[in-house]
């Protein structure tokens, strides 16, 4: 599991503890702090970014807007990002607006309202894949990566560290080689939107990531992956294996 990597961009000191101590006590990863734009700009090239928080004024400044208008209107680099702000200056609101922010917040933020923006500005930014929600957690399903909320934070799971997902009555087991997440969503549902080129179906209660296939038992209907982790293998899924050259 990776933590969700956040740049701050903010100049003033105090402000910045502040919020960088929010963050890693919900078990966020800052990569960095930038107080300038060319200084944020090096730290978001530099670093895998998931997520910026902005501050609208550096050094008296818009050079937040500015930063975010750069990201806007460059191709391929598009973040979420939330900006900061003590401004209540109609026009300075009206153009960090054009940005499109995936939140708003007034200084001085408090620690519920940090969470909640960043939740919201990650399912957002993932709206046009998809986004799941459930009464326990919440996962948001990327390209290549799942976000999942456990208690109070959204855990990063790179989809290609999925071992295999398990069905639990209404929920699923997602197992990683660190960690087990359990969603509210089916079985069916998840292998829609998963490369079928990596994972298979292999029981109606079973999916598997086929680059984590340690051994297959025809004999038991057997599947054995990474980690000894055992699943079934029925008849009806069967068709998966013939693209393994050898059968161990």
């Amino acid at each position: 599991m990776d933590k969700i990597n956040i740049l701050i961009i903010e100049d003033t000191k105090s402000e910045e503890e502040a919020l960088t101590s929010v963050l890693l006590e919900n078990d966020y990863n800052v990569v960095g702090v930038a107080t300038n734009y060319t200084e944020a700009l090096t730290l978001f090239y530099q670093n895998k970014v998931d997520l910026v928080i902005i501050d609208v004024f550096l050094n008296g400044q818009p050079e937040g807007i500015t930063f975010a208008e750069t990201l806007t209107i460059t191709p391929n680099v598009a973040k979420p990002f939330v900006f900061l702000t003590s401004s209540k200056d109609r026009q300075i609101f009206e153009r960090a607006k054009l940005t499109k922010p995936f939140s708003f917040l007034l200084k001085p933020f408090n620690e519920l309202e940090v969470l909640y923006a960043i939740e919201m500005a990650i399912e957002k930014f993932y709206e046009q894949t998809n986004v799941f929600v459930s009464e326990e957690e919440d996962t948001v399903i990327g390209n290549n990566y799942l976000f999942i909320k456990k208690n109070s934070a959204l855990k990063k799971v790179a989809i290609e560290d999925i071992i295999y997902i398990e069905v639990e009555e209404r929920y699923c087991n997602i197992i990683t080689q660190k960690e087990r997440f359990l969603v509210a969503l089916s079985l069916t549902k998840i292998i829609s939107f998963l490369d079928t080129n990596k994972f298979a179906r292999t029981h109606r209660n079973y999916i598997v990531n086929t680059n984590r296939i340690s051994e297959i038992i025809l004999a038991d209907n057997l599947i054995v992956l990474e980690g000894n982790h055992k699943v079934n293998l029925s008849d009806k899924y069967k068709d998966f294996i013939r693209k393994f050259k050898i059968l161990k």
